[in-house]
């Protein structure tokens, strides 16, 4: 499934909420997640657990810019978490852990992220969800994602 997104710094979370909610985004949920990188040879394969009742195994592929990318994932729930992360861990080793709380608002089909990551700081992340894998639709979501950067400054 293939999507366009940026992730940056964001120094002022209160002020990106205000910005989400002055373009009247829909507020859909906080969320506290541990993302359990594996290491691979190529792309990414995480397990992301969230609020210690759900998780699922997200293998990626994206390539790393400045700027909005394209990346390809897959969604597969996990009912186990602790022997897949065990699992995992003895094939493929972990690569490193990202904890964070994440509230989650929807601008049309994009996925506004902003997230207090422990260690690391705070961030906004946008992900459009593109329609299908043509490169037209690509500019299109490509296009939403600048123009949301541009409002979110």
């Amino acid at each position: 499934m293939p999507n366009i997104e940026i992730k940056a710094r964001c120094n002022d979370l209160k002020k990106a909420r205000a910005t989400a909610e002055k373009i009247q985004t829909a507020y859909l949920v906080v969320l506290h997640q541990v993302d359990t990188y594996f290491s691979t040879k190529a792309g990414r394969l995480k397990l992301r657990e969230i609020n210690d009742k759900s998780a699922q195994l997200i293998p990626y592929v994206k390539g790393y810019q400045l700027a909005p990318m394209k990346s390809d994932y897959a969604i597969m729930l996990v009912e186990n978490p602790t022997l897949v992360k065990d699992l995992f861990n003895t094939l493929l080793g972990i690569e490193f852990v990202v904890d964070k709380n994440r509230e989650v608002f929807l601008f049309e089909n994009v996925r506004i992220h902003l997230d207090e990551v422990v260690n690391l700081g705070t961030f906004i992340e946008f992900e459009a969800v593109c329609a299908d894998n043509s490169e037209q639709e690509h500019r299109k979501q490509e296009t939403k994602v600048a123009n949301l950067m541009k409002i979110f400054n």
